[in-house]
């Protein structure tokens, strides 16, 4: 007699599923992927989760954040000022490579259930 199978679904997994959506979302609206998952190098630096690039040439860095409840705040809540100043970090790090870096903003896409929500220019660098 065998037991059911164990469904383990990882922080990591659960997060990919999320980009996933929002990278669905965000290309519905037409947003370009241009990068995903991207981290500056060694410790202590920051991470992007996906830079889009709007219709208009606009380099949009996209923090995605999943919640199952509103609960302490809710997704929106969870991008305080620490994530938001690593976030900043990275994408400084990200335009490096520009010579004349484009216009820019920093989305939040928030996923709570099944709602999608989508805050553009959520904050500034």
């Amino acid at each position: 007699m065998g037991f059911p199978p164990i469904k383990v679904s990882t922080t990591k997994q659960t997060g990919d599923v999320a980009e996933d959506a929002a990278l669905r979302h965000l290309q519905q609206a037409g947003l370009r992927l241009l990068l995903r998952n991207y981290r500056t190098p060694g410790r202590g630096g920051g991470e992007i989760d996906l830079i889009m690039r709007a219709s208009d040439g606009t380099l949009v860095f996209v923090e995605v954040r999943q919640r199952k409840n509103a609960s302490h705040g809710g997704a929106a809540a969870s991008v305080g000022c620490v994530k938001q100043r690593r976030i900043i970090f990275a994408a400084r790090h990200y335009l490096l490579r520009f010579v004349q870096p484009p216009p820019c903003r920093f989305d939040v896409v928030l996923l709570q259930g099944e709602r999608i929500e989508w805050l553009q220019a959520a904050f500034d660098a």
